[in-house]
């Protein structure tokens, strides 16, 4: 299992436990992906259920589509927002990005050690994002296979790579391959936006966000849009999406 102590995409969340296999009978066994018209739909429905989400589309307005692409820049994405904040992970593939053109495997691994470190890696997610492009390039890991395969599947598969754990795999179901019951357990920004939408004392464990996340079933990954919206919205950060 890849080592991942998991992060919110705006904050740092501690580590959680392994995963549970899906059924044909469970959200996360389906393999469907949102499109922009399944989104607005989703929202609509959670907005019609939920006056709590209702009432963040009235203060701050719909949540954005927030997404990434798939394959190795979109898990390079999750790497990055890592145990840091949501705008130094977005600069930091920006410029990725611009020393790169396309962001793909065979191209990272043209980049030496000091050049990813004048890029804004560090040293731990250098080698998380190298072991993965080594991976993808040597056919151990088939991006294209994940398309089509269940929640519970995907996370498997990438959970074997170093550096990559169960959130990391999360953001990916639900950023990338757009997974509409896909939800983030573990990440910080989530928990403080249900404690303060929902005007609660305490910041909820991770075992009770999961619980009360059980309630958009099956759209948690559109309901957990709702909420990192609240959250950044609140705070004036909305540079680009949270992870």
């Amino acid at each position: 299992m890849g080592v991942e102590t998991r992060a919110s995409a705006t904050l740092c969340g501690p580590a959680r436990g392994a995963d549970v296999a899906g059924t044909v009978n469970d959200p996360a066994a389906r393999t469907e992906a949102l499109t922009p018209a399944m989104f607005s739909l989703a929202v609509a429905r959670l907005v019609a259920t939920d006056p709590v989400l209702s009432g963040v589309v009235e203060r701050w307005g719909p949540p954005p589509f927030w997404r990434h692409p798939e394959g190795f820049g979109g898990l390079v994405q999750g790497i990055l927002a890592q145990q840091v904040s949501l705008e130094s992970a977005v600069a930091t593939f920006g410029t990725l990005e611009a020393a790169l053109g396309a962001v793909e495997p065979a191209a990272f691994l043209t980049l030496d050690d000091a050049g990813l470190r004048a890029i804004g890696f560090s040293r731990q997610k250098a080698a998380y994002a190298r072991g993965l492009a080594e991976a993808i390039v040597a056919g151990t890991l088939v991006m294209a296979e994940l398309d089509t395969a269940p929640d519970a599947e995907v996370r498997r598969s990438l959970v074997q790579l170093k550096g990559i754990g169960r959130w990391t795999a999360d953001v990916y179901l639900l950023f990338a391959l757009r997974r509409p019951d896909a939800w983030p357990s573990g990440d910080l920004a989530l928990a403080i936006a249900v404690q303060e939408s929902w005007d609660w004392p305490d910041r909820p464990t991770w075992d009770a966000l999961d619980a009360f996340a059980e309630r958009w079933r099956p759209q948690r990954a559109v309901a957990a849009r709702f909420l990192w919206h609240a959250y950044l919205s609140k705070r004036g950060r909305r540079p680009g999406g949270p992870a």
